[in-house]
């Protein structure tokens, strides 16, 4: 039953021996240095793993404890090669009189989504138009040589912003094609080339986000630096303790000021750099630097260093604004809690929210307005959300799970008016409680 004495030749799999484990057990072994999952079943131990883990420790860590069959399936495209990699990790099973899922988690439910997902497989959902995606790239490069050619104009402004709008929506998209690949060459220039960013760090942030959307210490999505406070927990919890860095009451009013346009220009610049250093990601840093050393190099000979900064700041603090808007009109208006241990579809929908589908939204969102099959089905490529939509609503309604779908002004809206519910509750709080 799991002795810790027999953990080493456990893992390594030469003596023979496996366990069966309770869920109690498997529950004891959570933190770093000593994390267990469970997938199908079968009881690993992870903790040495997570540090070798492509997607990153953090992650794996979240699900410590836990069952990790939903996460495992939807992060992992081809899951008989990820099994071979696992099998070194295999300590036991589950004893046959536990249930497959833990914390009272509803099986059916859980069954269904299998399904589900089985039955948008087999309709081909998971299969990549490449025609698809060459024809944005081409339209970023195209973008690119445009801005170049109008350099003198301003115009070249207005064609810089689209080219990197351009370019995030298929940062994304080619990257859900990649969540176990971090050295592909195509994933690294699109991702890096055309943003100055880093791969290896928008994996770790984005893994999680989609791991865990929503959660308070596991989703780094939610962690707003003591700059706001969000959802119906945090607020309360800052009230009682009396946190005030900044007067929360008012937040909706100075999210205009800090929120859209600083998030990129500065933090995202400050921590993509702090993280390759900190990480060695040197392969990333040398990519991040060819951009700068190729954006110098084509502007300041017309504009000068000191206009050609000012320009890409410009640029930046535009791009800046359509991002946090188009990605935390799903989020923060959601529910935002600590861990409750849902189920993956539970989890998904009471963190994310739809926008209308329109030409202009597919366009402007980069099919981002199907956000909760986006989270769903993290490796479906974006062209297929709207085949996927209409199954995941039916299964939505079947059990009572809510499925929300907002107009675009209506998200944009909430966002204000949740940042200013959340204020209210942090001052009631900080007064009277």
């Amino acid at each position: 039953m799991g002795g810790g004495g027999q953990q080493t030749d456990r893992i390594t799999g030469t003596n023979g021996r496996f366990g069966t484990y309770t869920w109690e057990e498997v529950q004891k072994h959570t933190k770093f240095g000593d994390q267990w999952i469970v997938v199908e079943r079968k009881v690993y131990n992870v903790s040495q793993w997570v540090k070798r883990h492509p997607g990153g420790l953090r992650i794996i860590g979240h699900y410590a404890g836990e069952d990790a069959t939903e996460a495992f399936t939807a992060f992992h495209p081809d899951l008989q090669l990820v099994r071979k990699y696992m099998k070194p990790l295999l300590i036991g099973e589950l004893e046959a009189s536990e249930p497959s899922q833990d914390c009272q988690k509803n099986a059916a439910l859980v069954e269904d989504f299998r399904a589900l997902r089985e039955h948008l497989e087999a309709e081909g959902c998971f299969k990549t138009q490449p025609l698809f995606f060459i024809l944005h790239l081409g339209h970023i490069l195209l973008l690119e040589a445009i801005a170049l050619m109008l350099v003198w104009s301003a115009v070249c402004m207005v064609m810089k912003v689209a080219t990197y709008k351009t370019s995030k929506f298929v940062r994304v998209s080619v990257g859900n094609l990649f969540w176990a690949v971090s050295a592909s060459d195509v994933f690294v220039f699109v991702r890096v080339c055309p943003q100055g960013a880093s791969a290896g760090w928008w994996n770790h942030r984005h893994f999680q986000h989609h791991a865990k959307p929503n959660v308070f210490k596991k989703d780094p999505d939610v962690n707003m630096l003591n700059a706001f406070v969000v959802g119906k927990v945090q607020p309360v919890e800052y009230g009682v303790k009396k946190i005030k860095h900044l007067p929360y009451n008012h937040q909706h009013k100075y999210f205009f000021f800090i929120g859209p346009p600083l998030l990129i220009p500065v933090y995202f610049q400050f921590q993509i750099f702090h993280n390759m250093i900190l990480h060695g990601l040197w392969v990333d840093l040398a990519w991040c630097i060819s951009y700068y050393v190729r954006y110098f190099l084509c502007y300041t000979q017309f504009y000068g260093v000191f206009w050609a900064v000012i320009l890409f700041n410009f640029v930046r603090f535009m791009e800046s604004h359509w991002f946090v808007w188009v990605t935390q009109m799903s989020h923060i208006p959601m529910n935002i809690d600590y861990e409750k241990h849902q189920d993956w579809l539970s989890m998904q929908l009471v963190a994310t929210c739809n926008i209308e589908q329109s030409p202009f939204n597919d366009w402007f969102s980069g099919h981002l307005n199907f956000q909760i099959e986006h989270h769903l089905f993290p490796t479906m490529p974006r062209h297929n959300y709207w085949r996927a939509a209409p199954h995941a609503r039916a299964l939505c309604d079947k059990y009572g799970v809510k499925y929300q779908e907002k107009t675009l002004y209506g998200a944009f809206a909430d966002i204000i008016r949740s940042l200013e519910k959340s204020g209210e509750l942090w001052l009631d709080a900080y007064l009277n409680k």
